[in-house]
C-alpha cells in the first residue's frame, strides 16, 4: 500500500524553511549581489538591505512579520480604539 502526502488542499503555496518560494529566490539574488558589492565596491547597504527584507519576509502560517507590524501599526497608532463601559 503507497500512502501520499499532500499539502493541505493542494492550494498551500510553497514555503521554503521560512519564507516563501518566491521571496526565498528573491533573497538569494539579493544575496548575492550584495556580496558582490561588498567586495567590490565596499558598499554596505546592500547588506544591509538584504538583511532587513529577510527578517520581514520570514512567513509563519501565511503571515509575514510586514504584517504583523502593519497590523499593530493600525491597531495602536492609525484607528481609534473605542471602549465602552458598563
Amino acid at each position: 500500500m503507497i500512502t501520499y502526502l499532500y499539502p493541505q488542499n493542494l492550494k498551500a503555496t510553497a514555503n521554503l524553511w521560512l519564507w516563501g518560494l518566491r521571496d526565498f529566490v528573491i533573497l538569494c539574488v539579493a544575496a548575492l549581489i550584495s556580496v558582490l558589492a561588498l567586495v567590490h565596491l565596499k558598499i554596505f547597504l546592500p547588506v544591509a538591505m538584504t538583511l532587513c527584507f529577510g527578517f520581514l519576509s520570514i512567513r509563519l502560517e501565511d503571515t509575514t512579520v510586514l504584517d504583523f507590524i502593519r497590523y499593530a501599526v493600525r491597531y495602536f497608532i492609525s484607528t481609534q480604539q473605542n471602549y465602552d463601559w458598563r
